[in-house]
């Protein structure tokens, strides 16, 4: 086999809290090698408001990361490139603008996809990791702004949704990125069941296997991870205990002291806390005492669609 026979393809996925990068090296056979991996926090939904308006700071920042990563593309040779939007863009009323901009600014067209496709990319991008797994599966990925499920058995997809549940509107409403009382915890944790209440009364599925920041930020701590390792963090399983004891962890410190948390990656430390309570709430409402990482994701699953054989 010469270099002339693999091919290298880039994804990237704009999200409310951060910015996902993947570059992918496609040999004949359709077998993939990770090239980069990487995620940059540029909070595209902070100070979101009522009105729903990325911000001018906010756009500003996503189109630096965004340049950065077009930029680490072409110095890799990739034959294409794609790129998705997901809750912050869909829900945002000036979305198409900011579309625009960051096309205008980079050359870099964003798809933003509906709720439902991100969680079925999503599944796809998780269950590639798993291996042989012919049970009854629910995978979550759990953003910024919103949480994307996905109900399946082995490899079929059974129904798939998206609600509003993300980690920065709570870290905003309810101060979570301050040391918070445990009753004013409760009330977060509340609100955030009322607003998973789709997640109720379903039967338990066999495995629960969870992505995104939040989740690997988690596991990273859980592993004391100074550097982020995905070898590590996939397959890692998590049980309520260990969330439970890194909510303490978090509701006890302000975002500043939260930062010399070794495994938690830089500006996640704002939304760390809402994030790690929308994961235990998830939990509960699906009768889960554990949950399997995955550190493969929707970018994943873009790649597999997009450009897989």
């Amino acid at each position: 086999m010469t270099e002339n026979d693999i091919q290298s393809f880039a994804v990237i996925d704009a999200g409310t809290n951060s910015i996902k990068f993947h570059i992918g090296e496609r040999a004949p056979g359709g077998i993939w090698r990770t090239v980069v991996d990487r995620a940059e926090v540029t909070r595209m939904g902070e100070g979101f408001g009522q009105e729903r308006v990325i911000t001018p700071a906010a756009l500003e920042r996503v189109v630096v990361a965004i340049q950065g990563m077009v930029d680490e593309a072409k110095q890799h040779g990739v034959q294409a490139m794609a790129a998705v939007g997901t809750a912050g863009l869909r829900i945002a009323s000036n979305g198409p603008d900011v579309v625009a901009a960051i096309a205008a600014r980079t050359g870099v067209s964003i798809e933003v996809i509906s709720g439902e496709d991100e969680g079925r990319l999503a599944y796809l991008g998780a269950r590639s990791g798993l291996g042989a797994f012919a049970g009854s599966l629910v995978v979550f990925d759990t953003g910024g702004g919103s949480s994307q499920f996905t109900f399946g058995s082995g490899s079929r997809v059974d129904e798939r949704f998206s609600v509003e549940v993300g980690a920065v509107k709570y870290t905003e409403r309810f101060h979570l990125d301050q040391p918070v009382s445990p009753e004013s915890l409760r009330d977060a944790v509340a609100a955030i069941a009322a607003d998973l209440a789709r997640l109720d009364g379903r039967p338990s599925p066999d495995q629960l296997v969870a992505m995104g920041g939040v989740v690997t930020n988690i596991t990273a701590v859980r592993h004391r991870l100074a550097t982020y390792d995905p070898t590590v963090v996939q397959g890692t399983v998590l049980d309520r205990t260990e969330i439970d004891r890194q909510i303490e962890l978090y509701r006890t410190q302000d975002a500043a002291s939260r930062r010399s948390i070794v495994g938690l990656q830089a500006k996640r430390e704002e939304v760390i806390l809402a994030g790690a309570c929308i994961v235990r709430t998830i939990m509960e409402k699906l009768g889960k005492q554990t949950l399997t990482v995955s550190d493969r994701g929707l970018r994943h699953g873009v790649l597999a669609e997009r450009f897989g054989t």
